[in-house]
C-alpha cells in the first residue's frame, strides 16, 4: 500500500492539472461589442479585432504603472506585430484627451490608441476601474486572459506565442 500512495499522489496531481486545463479552454468569452475611437477620429469595433490575436490595454497617463509598463508593450508589440498581433491601447474616460496625444507622440506609441470619453467601452469590458487592465483576445474575438495589473511579460508572451499559432 506504501508504494502505491506515491503513484495515486502523482495520478491524482496529473488528473487536476489536465482537468485545470480542459477546464481553462473553455474560458474564453467573446470580447464585448464595443466601439473604440482612435485618436485620429477614426473608429474601431471588436469586430474589427477578428483574425489577430490582439492585446486591449486599459490605462491612464495617471497611472505609474501603465507608464513604467508601456515601453515592455511596446516591446510585445514590435515583437509579434509580423506575425499577425494587434495592440489597443485604452485611454480611461479621466484621463485628458490631450495627455493622452502628447503621451503617444512623444513615446511615439506604434500601435492604436483609443479614448474612452464616455466610460462606455471601459463599463462593456468588465467596468474597468483599475488601471492598467490588460485583456489577451484571441483570432476568433474571444477574451483568453486578463491581467490587473502589470503583466506577467514571459507568461504573457508564451500565451501569444500559442494563440499565434492556433488557426483562426
Amino acid at each position: 500500500m506504501k508504494r502505491i500512495l506515491p503513484y495515486a499522489a502523482a495520478l491524482a496531481v496529473l488528473v487536476a492539472a489536465v482537468a485545470a486545463y480542459i477546464l481553462s479552454m473553455g474560458n474564453a468569452t467573446a470580447a464585448p461589442p464595443s466601439t473604440f475611437v482612435l485618436l485620429d477620429g477614426s473608429r474601431k469595433t471588436t469586430d474589427d479585432l477578428k483574425g489577430r490575436v490582439t492585446l486591449v490595454n486599459f490605462w491612464a497617463t495617471s497611472c505609474t504603472t501603465c507608464v513604467a509598463e508601456m515601453p515592455r508593450i511596446v516591446e510585445t508589440h514590435d515583437k509579434y506585430k509580423a506575425q499577425g498581433f494587434g495592440t489597443l491601447a485604452v485611454a480611461m474616460s479621466y484621463d485628458p484627451p490631450s495627455y493622452v496625444v502628447n503621451f503617444a507622440q512623444t513615446r511615439k506609441l506604434p500601435f492604436e490608441v483609443a479614448i474612452d470619453n464616455t466610460g462606455d467601452v471601459a463599463r462593456a469590458w468588465g467596468d474597468v476601474q483599475l488601471t492598467p487592465t490588460t485583456y489577451v483576445v484571441n483570432k476568433r474575438g474571444e477574451i483568453v486572459k486578463r491581467y490587473i495589473g502589470e503583466p506577467d511579460f514571459p507568461e504573457l508572451h508564451r500565451l501569444i506565442e500559442r494563440l499565434l499559432a492556433e488557426q483562426a
